[in-house]
């Protein structure tokens, strides 16, 4: 199953994630992953859980799996969580992505970024201005993420050849346009009404 690796580590890690940790230590919290990672190779019905996950999700990005496995670091207590602004910075950099590549693709617009996926050299260095911006920024979570999701395009690691399936998923996507709504929101709340 090793085209299935990355289903498999996707599974363990969102599930390491969403469940509780009851307080456990770092040693029982490491044990709980790597059985939870284990759990994912479970054949239902001829297929183990990670490929029925598969089945819906298809292989997310390496951006959302390089998110996952930092989030799974600071819940094992290996990391900490990156200050408010670094958080921010990366949302608007993964919500102007999506917001470039997403609507036009649902055929709201004539322009078609995802074939610049194909022929990417224009659009890998979009990406490495915007990394080195995010590293300027002091933001190692933001460039690791595109850094890692470029190495892995250059190096063929997923069956896709657009370099766009590396960088975005719709749960990034998402994630990243709900967050910066929810920050949004509470900015405007916080703000003092005016006498």
């Amino acid at each position: 199953m090793p085209e299935l690796w990355q289903a498999h580590l996707t599974f363990g890690l969102l599930a390491f994630i969403v469940t509780p940790g009851f307080g456990f230590g770092r040693g029982v919290q490491g044990l709980r992953l790597l059985l939870l990672l284990g759990i994912s190779f479970i054949p239902v019905d001829g297929l183990s859980l990670a490929a029925y996950m598969r089945s819906f999700t298809d292989d997310v990005a390496i951006t959302t799996l390089v998110a996952l496995a930092f989030f799974a670091a600071v819940r094992l207590g290996l990391m900490a969580m990156p200050p408010q602004n670094a958080r921010v910075q990366l949302l608007i950099a993964m919500a102007g992505l999506a917001l470039f590549l997403y609507p036009a693709t649902m055929g709201l617009s004539y322009l078609d970024p995802y074939q610049l996926g194909y022929a990417p050299r224009p659009l890998i260095a979009v990406v490495g201005v915007l990394a080195l911006g995010l590293l300027l920024l002091k933001n190692w979570l933001g460039a690791s993420m595109l850094g890692l999701a470029t190495l892995a395009f250059s190096l063929g690691i997923k069956p896709s050849p657009n370099y766009w399936d590396y960088l975005l998923d719709p749960f990034i996507a998402l994630f990243s346009c709900g967050a910066l709504l929810v920050y949004a929101c509470k900015a405007l709340v916080r703000k003092p009404m005016p006498a």
